[in-house]
Order: structure tokens, then C-alpha cells, then sequence
């Protein structure tokens, strides 16, 4: 739920040497993405529901902020005196890239990791890993695969095609490829990333909790599970700062700065608030100043960065790495608090949460959405039009993510009923069975 999906330039966003074409097959700029399990329902060991709604109502505004920038990117212009927005305004250019596809990798894995920071630092026992997948598989794959194939179809009207771009699509290692990691569907490079964490987390969990089992005190394996999360936000910062610094990588080198080795501090900062929020249970929840200075001072430390970052400085470098920690540092002072906050009550908005619910739809089909609609001429001309475009676009975008969560979403979750807790194939018919 995929967004800015990295610091880039805003004179690189898009080559000036690409086909005018938007919906030309080769894209030169990332696309602002989201996490496929953030975008959806809460998965296992989400929170309350008074919390998850939550963390519904941000997943909501990540998606429209992904939107609104996607559309900003279309209207952006560039000639022989550089690059020009299509409102000259840096402020509100800061505020409209401001990163949330960190926001969504750090939803991802604080829900994700909450049961295995449970069973680590109390006790308790884990669902098999085989399950864990078959549910993540059935809540991403059938409308990522049936997009995919939409579009790369409605691209290649002649066989072979680009055969390479719809393999590695399929198979999740487009983010790999520096010449094709943004073709077909732009944002879902960062389902490249879901998944590496997925695999990465059935890995590490279950050791987390075999290693924490024979520590007697409960401080002690607090710590072990914190510094394991430290561990893994830290590797990626290693590797940034090695690429950037020492080999001196371009940040237009997609692969060394969006792969898993790079962006995996997003999903780190998460699994570092899961294990916070276990081990603190009850505790420390914060009263109206801090529940308030909290998430404040989060939201405009991420706009500073926006504002700030410049190509290859400082800021730029380290810009998702940062963000992370931010957006970590928004979601533990809105979900750890003694009492609901004023401002919850627009993060609970029916009609947000349910922007929330059909977010993954929206992340998956508002761009070729939004390329139809300019290739039909239907989005307005010249950059003044960018305004009236986002309402466009979102009029048209919204009603088919709704579409596409009752019709292939909601439907796909239900197969997750083919099995037990335990992971064994369900009997339907026990009756018949005995």
C-alpha cells in the first residue's frame, strides 16, 4: 500500500529522451509504491481494532497521497532549462512527495512481526510458516498476477513480446532489473520487497524465539529482539552508504538503492515498533501532550527531509532510512496512547478506513488507470490542468478499486479458509469423514 519510491531528482523522474507517450513501456522515473499486506485487512497478530482502524484510516491517506503523486509526475514538463512542476511551488512540491512507501513497509512489519515478538518475549506459539505464506500468497498474488497480465497484454498486442518484463513480474524480480524494473506497472516494484520480507521474516522469527526460549529474564530477551532489529536496520544504511560513498553508484542505479539490501530499514524500523509495543504491554501509554507531540513532530520531520533533500546530498542519501524511523515515530504516538485523540477521530472516518480496506486495488490500478485516461484524452492538457486532473483521476480510480476488491480481492481471501491454524487442510465435511 507502491509512491516517491526514492529520493530521486525531479529532473530524473522522467528522461527527456523518453517517448512523450505515457504509456510507453519504458518508464524512466520510480513510481510512488505500496506494500501489498499494508494495503489490505490486518493480517495475523494485528492489534486491536480500535487500534487497527487506525493504522486503517493511514493506510487510506497513503493511498490517495500515492495517487495525487502519480498525477503530479504526469503533468511534470521538461525542456532545454530543466526541469518545471506543474505548480511552482517547492513547499507544496515537498508536501506532495512526501515518502509513504517507507510509511507502508513500516505498517507491514510491525503487524506482521507482533505475534513472533510475542511468542519471543512471552511465550506462546507460532503458526507454521507454510501457513503464513499460503495467507500472504492468497492476499497478494491472484490481483497482482490478473493485473500484470492485463496490462502486459494490453502493451505486447504481438507474441513474443516482451517475454523477460512478464517473467520477471511473475516472479517478483523485476526490482533486479535496471532497465525494467518500473515497465508493465510501475509501483508494484516495491512487491519485490513484500515478499523478500516475507521470506526473510518465516526465516528470522522462528530463531528469534528459539534463541530468546532459554533466557530467564524478560529484559533480556527484550533486548535480543531489539537488537536484532537494530541489526537489520543498520546492514541497509552499510550498504547505502558504501554504494553512495565509496563507489560512488548513481542513485538512477534502481536496483542498489530500491533492492531489499537497501530499503530493508523500512521493514526493520516496523519489526523494531512490534517488539516496543510487546514490550511494553500496557505501559508508558501517552497522555495528550505526548500523544499529540508525537506524531506531530513525525509528520513535519518527514516534511523537512522533503523539503531538504537535494540529489546525492546528505538527506537524499539517507532518506528512507530516516522517513522510517519518523513514520515508526507517528504510529507508536497514535496506537500507544491512554485515550483516543481528537485528531483519531479523521484517521477513523468511515470513508477513509474504507479507502484504507480497497487500498491495495488502488495502489495496483491507478496508474493504468490513470495512462488510459490520457491516452483517451479525457485528463486535461497542459500543466494548470494538474488541479482537475487528480479529481479525474480519482473519480475514476476509486469506483474500480472498489470494483476490484469485491470482485477479486475479497473473493481470493476467502480461500484462506481452506485451512486450519495449524496449517493442514481443512475438513469441511467431518461428519462424513468419521
Amino acid at each position: 500500500m507502491s509512491t516517491q519510491t526514492a529520493r530521486t531528482p525531479q529532473s530524473s523522474r522522467t528522461s527527456p529522451s523518453s517517448p512523450s507517450s505515457p504509456s510507453s513501456q519504458t518508464p524512466q522515473q520510480p513510481s510512488r509504491s505500496a506494500s501489498g499486506s499494508a494495503a489490505g485487512s490486518g493480517p495475523e497478530g494485528a492489534p486491536a481494532r480500535s487500534k487497527a482502524l487506525e493504522i486503517q484510516g493511514f493506510r487510506g491517506l497513503a493511498a490517495l497521497s500515492t495517487v495525487i503523486f502519480h498525477v503530479w509526475q504526469q503533468y511534470y514538463r521538461y525542456d532545454a532549462d530543466g526541469s518545471h512542476p506543474p505548480l511552482d511551488n517547492p513547499y507544496l512540491g515537498s508536501l506532495i512527495s512526501l515518502e509513504v512507501i517507507d510509511l507502508f513497509f513500516v505498517m507491514s512489519a510491525y503487524l506482521l512481526t507482533l505475534s513472533y515478538a510475542r511468542a519471543a518475549i512471552d511465550g506462546g506459539s507460532l503458526r507454521p510458516a507454510g501457513l503464513f505464506l499460503f495467507r500472504r500468497a492468497i492476499r497478494i498474488v491472484p490481483l497482482y498476477f490478473i493485473a500484470v497480465l492485463v496490462v502486459w497484454s494490453s502493451r505486447n498486442s504481438t507474441l513474443p513480446g516482451n517475454w523477460l518484463d512478464l517473467v520477471e513480474h511473475l516472479t517478483f524480480t523485476h526490482v533486479f532489473d535496471r532497465e525494467q524494473i518500473f515497465y508493465t506497472l510501475g509501483p508494484v516494484w516495491s512487491l519485490s520487497l513484500e515478499i523478500a520480507f516475507y521470506l526473510a521474516l518465516v526465516a528470522l522469527g522462528p530463531l528469534a524465539v528459539r534463541a530468546c526460549r532459554p533466557l530467564r529474564r524478560r529484559a533480556t530477551r527484550v533486548a535480543v529482539c531489539a537488537g536484532g532489529c537494530l541489526v537489520l536496520f543498520v546492514l541497509p544504511l552499510i550498504w547505502i552508504a558504501v554504494a553512495r560513498y565509496v563507489f560512488e553508484v548513481p542513485h538512477t542505479n534502481w536496483p542498489v538503492y530500491f533492492g531489499p539490501q537497501a530499503r530493508f530499514g523500512g521493514f526493520a524500523a516496523g519489526m523494531g515498533l512490534a517488539v516496543l509495543m510487546v514490550a511494553l504491554g500496557e505501559r508508558g501509554q501517552l497522555r495528550t501532550r505526548w500523544a499529540v507531540a508525537l506524531p506531530a513532530l513525525a509528520v513535519a520531520g518527514a516534511y523537512y527531509l522533503s523539503l531538504d533533500s537535494k540529489p546525492e546530498n546528505v538527506t537524499f542519501t539517507f532518506y528512507h532510512p530516516l522517513t522510517s524511523l519518523l513514520w515508526a515515530l507517528m504510529l507508536f504516538g497514535t496506537i500507544h496512547v491512554a485515550q483516543q485523540m481528537r485528531w483519531h477521530g479523521l484517521l477513523r472516518a468511515r470513508w477513509l478506513t474504507y479507502t484504507g480496506l480497497v487500498s491495495y486495488s488502488l495502489f495496483i490500478w491507478h496508474e493504468p488507470v490513470m495512462l488510459q485516461l490520457h491516452d483517451a484524452g479525457l485528463l486535461p492538457a497542459g500543466q494548470s490542468g494538474f488541479p482537475l486532473a487528480v479529481l479525474v483521476v480519482l473519480l475514476v480510480a476509486v469506483p474500480t478499486a472498489v470494483l476490484s476488491y469485491w470482485v477479486i480481492e475479497y473473493p481470493s481471501s476467502l480461500l484462506g479458509r481452506l485451512k486450519d491454524r495449524s496449517g493442514k487442510p481443512r475438513d469441511f465435511y467431518p461428519e462424513l469423514t468419521r
